[in-house]
């Protein structure tokens, strides 16, 4: 067991829109290490969003944000030899972090040229309603409700 908890890390926020959560999309959306290059990419998306929809693209990534955040997660637990998927309510930061890592992912397996392109129409779609993160979201809670008899065994 641990002895205390870890010291959280500080976020420092981004420069253009001063939100240390579109740092820590750009963390998750990094590879090798080139955080310039990530800042580029998603600013250059963001400027895409803005053409696109003319309206303010800051409100827009938070709105795709919102509505790809899943409230509940089923986990598995063994009882007596059978495993259940057992649904869970997800802590904040959690569901931070779950929302951005799909938009994220959704976004790379999109069809289309170059990572901003793809990002900003899994924004788009994500802020309407739709698109795959906001269809993983509605999975995972059809998935819970329908394993709502098991809550009984949440740890």
């Amino acid at each position: 067991m641990r002895k205390r908890k870890p010291k959280l890390r500080v976020i420092h926020p981004d420069p253009r829109y001063g939100d240390p959560m579109i740092t820590q999309f750009v963390n998750m959306l990094m590879f090798s290490g080139k955080k310039g290059v990530a800042f580029k990419t998603f600013y250059k998306a963001m400027d895409i969003v803005k053409d696109r929809t003319n309206e303010d693209e800051h409100a827009i990534w938070k709105k795709a944000l919102n509505n790809a955040m899943p409230q509940v997660e089923v986990r598995s637990k063994r009882v007596g030899g059978a495993t259940f998927q057992i649904p869970t309510e997800i802590r904040a930061k959690r569901k931070i972090s779950i929302g951005m890592k799909w938009l994220i992912r959704f976004s790379r397996s999109r069809s289309g040229k170059g990572i901003a392109e793809k990002l900003s129409a899994e924004l788009i779609a994500a802020s309407k309603g739709e698109g795959a993160a906001v269809k993983r979201k509605e999975d995972t809670h059809k998935m819970a409700e329908s394993n709502r008899a098991f809550a009984h065994f949440r740890v």
